[in-house]
């Protein structure tokens, strides 16, 4: 089962799927990706896939002078991905940030850890702590992952996040037991909001509105299961 912002490594046949749908200078960069043993970065399945695909991204350091993003998509089949791992945790990326963030994220690593809250990262930060390349500018975001199991953790993660914003760009998606994601913002938002107040919510299928109650229901369900 794979899940959005999943990192995965594609076998021989899968980077020439990849390869055959990109122009040449692209493929120099993709040549070079693969090589170097970078992942792919799983993302919202496209309409339209074939029974057994996987849509996949890769997003290229900004370009040197202009600071062009090239990004790439294509689809995979799964039987051609030898590898799969969820998005980075916090604690493992502390060395691609900023000198001057470094201290504050580390801090919110640490009471995420010691609350028992899984925290992890994607986008930016997370492609420099895998690469070694320079994602990360002083205008970027930290876009975090918070995956709560139950009610009492997503309120601590809000709180938590909410918290250490006022210190860092934290910015990223609650993930809930269904797989459905909702920008952290938005929630916090919502929660205090009238009662049946909808939220933007992403999945790997789709992307549609959800009524925040009925999320918050999916954590209830999971700790019952548990």
């Amino acid at each position: 089962m794979f899940a959005r912002h999943d990192f995965v490594w594609l076998a021989e046949r899968g980077w020439r799927q990849v390869r055959a749908g990109v122009a040449p200078d692209v493929s120099m960069a993709l040549d070079r990706w693969c090589e170097a043993g970078w992942p792919a970065v799983v993302r919202r399945a496209e309409a339209g896939a074939a029974p057994g695909q996987v849509a996949i991204g890769f997003a290229l350091p900004p370009r040197p002078g202009d600071g062009r993003k090239v990004r790439i998509g294509a689809c995979v089949d799964a039987a051609d991905i030898v590898r799969r791992a969820p998005a980075l945790p916090l604690a493992d990326a502390l060395g691609a940030v900023p000198d001057d963030w470094r201290a504050a994220l580390a801090a919110l690593a640490r009471e995420a850890g010691g609350a028992g809250l899984d925290l992890a990262v994607y986008g930016s930060v997370a492609l420099a702590a895998l690469t070694g390349q320079r994602y990360v500018t002083p205008s970027s975001d930290i876009d975090l992952l918070l995956r709560p199991t139950d009610r009492a953790q997503l309120a601590a993660g809000l709180a938590l996040v909410a918290r250490h914003a006022a210190r860092l760009p934290l910015d990223g998606e609650v993930v809930f037991p269904d797989g459905r994601a909702v920008a952290w913002k938005e929630l916090r938002m919502a929660l205090a909001a009238t009662p049946g107040t909808r939220v933007l919510a992403k999945s790997l299928e789709r992307v549609a509105l959800a009524v925040a109650d009925d999320l918050l229901a999916t954590l209830e369900d999971a700790r019952c299961l548990n």
